[in-house]
C-alpha cells in the first residue's frame, strides 16, 4: 500500500511510521503545519506543532529512510478547530478541540489530500485498534488502557476509518519507547505533549479573555442571589469548583460548583455538588464508526464522556439525528459541548456532541 504517515515530531508517530515502512509499504512522512506563527520551542510537555517538533519529525523520517514533507494546514486548522473552540465557549459550551482536530484535520483534510495524491490511507501514532469483524472494519480500544485514544478517534466515520491505520494499538507505551531506542530514533525519550496545542501556556481562560474580552458578570446561586463577580462566563465549565472567586461564607458555608453558564446574560450559576447529578444525556450530530444501529431501538452499552474517563453502563438509542443515553448510575458534572462516545465492550459504536443533560 501507499501510505501517508502523519508525523507530529513525537515518539508515537515516529514508531508508527517506522513500523509500516518496515512492513514493506510505500510510505512518506508528513508533518502538519497547523499554525502560521508556530512557537520555536515547546515548554516541557505543553503544546505541540512547534518548529522544534517539525525538526524532530524530519530527523525521524531520515532515520527511517522515508521521504518527508510539511503540509500547510494552518488555514484549515484555524477555521475548523480554533474558531470552533472560541465559538463553543462563547455559547456557554465546553468543546474538546482534539476531537475536532481528528475529525476536521488529521483525517478529513489529510486523508482527502492523500487520496488525491494516489495514497491508500493515513498512518498515525494513535493508540487504538482496527479489526476485521463480522460487522466489517471496526475500531476498538487499544491494548494499553492508560494510553487508549479511541475516545478522541470516535469522530471518524466508516469511510475515514477505512483509510486509517494505527500500528500502535497492540503495544504499550513503555514498549514504544524501547522500540524507538532500538531503531535509533532521537525522540525516544521526548515527553508526550499535553494541553491544547494552540494554548501552549495551559491558561485556557487567559487565552479566551484575550480573544473574547473580559466583560464583568455575576456569579449567582440557584435563587439568583449574587455571590461574586467574574471576567467572562465563557472561562468557566460545568462542575468547576476551584477558581470561582467566591468565599465559602458568601456561599453559605458550603463549597459551590458551576451548575450553569448563561452566555446571553454573562452569568454563572453555582450550587451544591448534588445538583450536578445527571442520569440522562442527549447528543447531537451522531457519527457512526461502523454499522448504524437500528433507530428507535434500545441497546445496552457503555458511555464515555471524557478522554480518560471510566466507561459508564447505559442504555442508548437514536432517532437518526440524536443519541439519547440513560445511565445506570448518576454522573456528576457533565458540560454540553463535550464528546459522548458509545462502546459495545471494547468496540467503538459511535459518538455525538453532548447537547443537553437531565
Amino acid at each position: 500500500m501507499k501510505l501517508v504517515a502523519a508525523m507530529s515530531g513525537g515518539v508515537d508517530s515516529a514508531v508508527a511510521a517506522a513500523r509500516v515502512a518496515e512492513a514493506g509499504h510505500e510510505v512518506i512522512g508528513v508533518h502538519l503545519a497547523l499554525s502560521s506563527n508556530p512557537q520555536k520551542y515547546r515548554s516541557g510537555a505543553r503544546g505541540c506543532c512547534t518548529i522544534e517538533d517539525s525538526h524532530d519529525a524530519r530527523r525521524a523520517a531520515d532515520v527511517i529512510g522515508i521521504p518527508f514533507y510539511i503540509w500547510d494546514m494552518a488555514e484549515e486548522f484555524h477555521e475548523g478547530v480554533v474558531e470552533n473552540f472560541m465559538a463553543e465557549y462563547a455559547n456557554g459550551r465546553t468543546p474538546n478541540p482534539c476531537l475536532r482536530c481528528n475529525e476536521k484535520i488529521k483525517f478529513a483534510a489529510v486523508l482527502e489530500r492523500a487520496k488525491a495524491l494516489g495514497f491508500d490511507g493515513v498512518v498515525t501514532g494513535h493508540y487504538a485498534q482496527m479489526r476485521e469483524t463480522e460487522l466489517g472494519r471496526t475500531m476498538h480500544r487499544a491494548v494499553d488502557p492508560a494510553k487508549d485514544q479511541s475516545y478522541v478517534l470516535a469522530v471518524l466515520n466508516t469511510e475515514q476509518l477505512a483509510g486509517a491505520y494505527f500500528p500502535l494499538g497492540d503495544i504499550v507505551k513503555d514498549e514504544v519507547r524501547i522500540e524507538a531506542k532500538k531503531r535509533g530514533l532521537y525522540v525516544a525519550n521526548k515527553p508526550d505533549s499535553h494541553d491544547i496545542c494552540f494554548v501552549p501556556s495551559g491558561d485556557n481562560a487567559g487565552w479566551l479573555r484575550e480573544r473574547l474580552g473580559s466583560e464583568v458578570g455575576e456569579i449567582v446561586d440557584e435563587s439568583g442571589k449574587k455571590l461574586g463577580e467574574h471576567k467572562g462566563a465563557y472561562t468557566y465549565t460545568i462542575g468547576q469548583r476551584k477558581g470561582l472567586g467566591i468565599t465559602i461564607p458568601a456561599a453559605g458555608g458550603e463549597p459551590r460548583y458551576v451548575l450553569k453558564i448563561e452566555p446571553k446574560t454573562n452569568t454563572v450559576v453555582v450550587g451544591s455538588k448534588e445538583a450536578l447529578a445527571i442520569s440522562h444525556i442527549d447528543g447531537e450530530k451522531p457519527i457512526w464508526c461502523g454499522p448504524v444501529p437500528a433507530a428507535a431501538t434500545d441497546y445496552r452499552g457503555f458511555a464515555q464522556i471524557r478522554a480518560h474517563g471510566s466507561p459508564l453502563a447505559c442504555t442508548y438509542r437514536h432517532d437518526g439525528e440524536h443519541i439519547s443515553v440513560d445511565l445506570d448510575e448518576p454522573l456528576f458534572g457533565l458540560a454540553t459541548g463535550q464528546g459522548l462516545v458509545i462502546y459495545d465492550g471494547d468496540r467503538v459504536v459511535g459518538s455525538a456532541t453532548v447537547s443537553s443533560t437531565l
